[in-house]
C-alpha cells in the first residue's frame, strides 16, 4: 500500500515539459505584471544607494586607519 501512494506522489509531482520558446513568453508576461519604478524613483533611490555606500566607505576607512595607527602605536613602538 505504501508503494502506491509514493507512485501516486510521484505521478503527481511530475514537472510538465514546455518548450523552450513558451518560457520566453512567460518571461515577457510576467515583466509585464512587476511594478517599475518611475525614473524620479529610480533615481532618489540610486542616489540613496550612492549616499549611503559613501558612508559605509568612510566608516570602514576610518575603522582601518584607527586601527593601523593603533597597531603602530601599540605593537611597533620603536
Amino acid at each position: 500500500m505504501a508503494s502506491q501512494a509514493k507512485k501516486v506522489r510521484s505521478a503527481k509531482s511530475a514537472p510538465v515539459k514546455k518548450s523552450r520558446f513558451s518560457y520566453i513568453g512567460e518571461v515577457v508576461a510576467e515583466l509585464r505584471k512587476a511594478h517599475w519604478p518611475s525614473r524620479q524613483e529610480a533615481v532618489r533611490l540610486s542616489l540613496l544607494v550612492l549616499l549611503i555606500c559613501v558612508v559605509v566607505g568612510g566608516l570602514l576607512g576610518g575603522f582601518d586607519y584607527l586601527f593601523y595607527w593603533l597597531f603602530n602605536k601599540l605593537v611597533l613602538v620603536g
